[in-house]
């Protein structure tokens, strides 16, 4: 039996509403990056540092949206729905970086990174 398992996607930032998606929307729920250590003798373990968590898209230049409205938000909540039935909650957000439009593809890029990110159906 075929199921779909990529394509649509919503994104939606609160406040502020849903986003015309583009593409390449990327979610990164871990909390945690581990590094293995290891010692001329071998391997002793494995360092483990906390990590921020993100979710990042391609969107469209629609009208009547201010790309630039997007620095102003911070402790925003960014639900993504993926096409697959993925659901990812990312809380206490901000938009992290400066916005680069590309006006010849009428796109531009956005990252917002969270205290937190949870998955759920």
């Amino acid at each position: 039996m075929a199921q779909r398992v990529a394509g649509i996607v919503t994104f939606t930032v609160n406040p502020g509403g849903q986003m015309a998606v583009r593409g390449n929307c990327t979610i990164s729920p871990s909390s945690v990056e581990r590094t293995m250590l290891a010692g001329q003798d071998g391997i002793h373990g494995y360092q483990e540092l906390p990590r921020v968590p993100y979710v990042e898209a391609d969107f469209t230049t629609v009208p009547n949206f201010q790309v630039t409205s997007l620095l102003s938000q911070v402790d925003v909540t960014v639900v993504v729905n993926a096409a697959n039935g993925w659901n990812y909650q990312l809380t206490n957000a901000t938009c992290k970086d400066a916005v680069e439009i590309n006006t010849r593809d009428g796109q531009y890029r956005a990252r917002w990174e969270g205290l937190a990110c949870r998955e759920y159906q």
